[in-house]
């Protein structure tokens, strides 16, 4: 008499798992969400995205203003209500960080308690796909410095300017300002060559969205931290360096969402998708042109041949 009952509760156990799988499946928070986040003295941008794993347990990814991309190992949604944790990364307190929201059709509204325990409130839409429907076309190219002014720059806030123009090359002489393009631009190929001294770091920021890191990396397997990866998120298939002090080259191609990064003549990215924002992005309007940005706030850097070829109206 027991065995029946056994098999009858697996059978609807079994029987259940598809519509709970379902449910789960269709849950409107899965997908990419860029976020506004009002922090206490400014506003910066954010990005979660939350995807399924397995049959019914939601987990995704998280950027903050500053870092790389982050793993949520789970996320909890019940009836329009989020909510999830995140270790800590660059945060001095060892406390995780806590995240709560509320969906409302596709829009995000919540809260971010910081692990010192400051909550900063965030909006969020769901980021847009970016997909083109047809090929580029590419418009005339532009020279963004060719090694006589920066008339095409100017410093953003957050720090003293220290870029200037030194015997022909745009060279940020210690960590300050960052520098961003005066025009902005939504799907372009950009050229530029550069030098990073011993330990240098920089980054160039496309559409001051998605960075592509410079840096004198160390030697062995690449990291999305790495010269020539999109920071967090996509890690070179290779190290294309050539060590500091060298000038090197870049080639960057972005369409949509889709980017290919060729360093010093190699393909070290072959169109890929960049999911969101990284880290030290300007806004989380990724649907909208942006400008191109260097990263100024770390260490001393030189460019040098930067061009920009833009697409010829709204790409479709």
């Amino acid at each position: 008499m027991v065995r029946p009952l056994l098999s009858l509760a697996a059978a609807c156990f079994v029987a259940a798992l598809p519509l709970a799988a379902e449910a789960q499946a269709g849950a409107p928070i899965i997908g990419r969400w860029d976020l506004t986040v009002q922090g206490t003295d400014r506003v910066y941008p954010s990005w979660v995205e939350v995807s399924l794993s397995g049959h019914r347990t939601l987990v995704g990814r998280f950027v903050a203003g500053g870092g790389s991309a982050r793993p949520i190992g789970k996320v909890t949604f019940n009836n329009g209500r989020v909510q999830f944790t995140l270790p800590p990364q660059w945060e001095l307190q060892a406390t995780e960080v806590q995240v709560e929201a509320t969906l409302t059709g596709d829009k995000l509204a919540g809260i971010i308690t910081q692990p010192s325990g400051e909550k900063h409130r965030f909006t969020g839409v769901r980021a847009p796909t970016l997909r083109r429907s047809a090929p580029p076309v590419w418009g005339k190219e532009i020279v963004l410095f060719g090694g006589s002014d920066m008339k095409a720059w100017e410093a953003l806030p957050g720090g003293d300017n220290q870029w200037k123009v030194i015997n022909g090359l745009l060279t940020n002489t210690k960590s300050g300002a960052n520098l961003a393009t005066r025009d902005k631009f939504t799907d372009f190929k950009l050229h530029l060559e550069f030098r990073v001294p011993k330990n240098g770091n920089s980054g160039i920021y496309l559409r001051g969205r998605h960075e592509v890191q410079v840096e004198d990396s160390p030697l062995g397997e690449p990291l999305s931290t790495h010269l020539g990866g999109v920071y967090g998120f996509l890690v070179p298939n290779e190290q294309a360096h050539l060590g500091a002090g060298v000038w090197q080259t870049f080639d960057i191609t972005l369409i949509g969402r889709r980017v290919t990064v060729v360093l010093n003549g190699k393909t070290v990215i072959a169109d890929q998708t960049i999911p969101g924002i990284t880290g030290g992005a300007l806004d989380a309007n990724e649907g909208e042109p942006g400008p191109i940005y260097l990263q100024g706030d770390h260490t001393s850097v030189e460019y040098r041949n930067i061009r920009i070829t833009p697409v010829v109206g709204t790409p479709k």
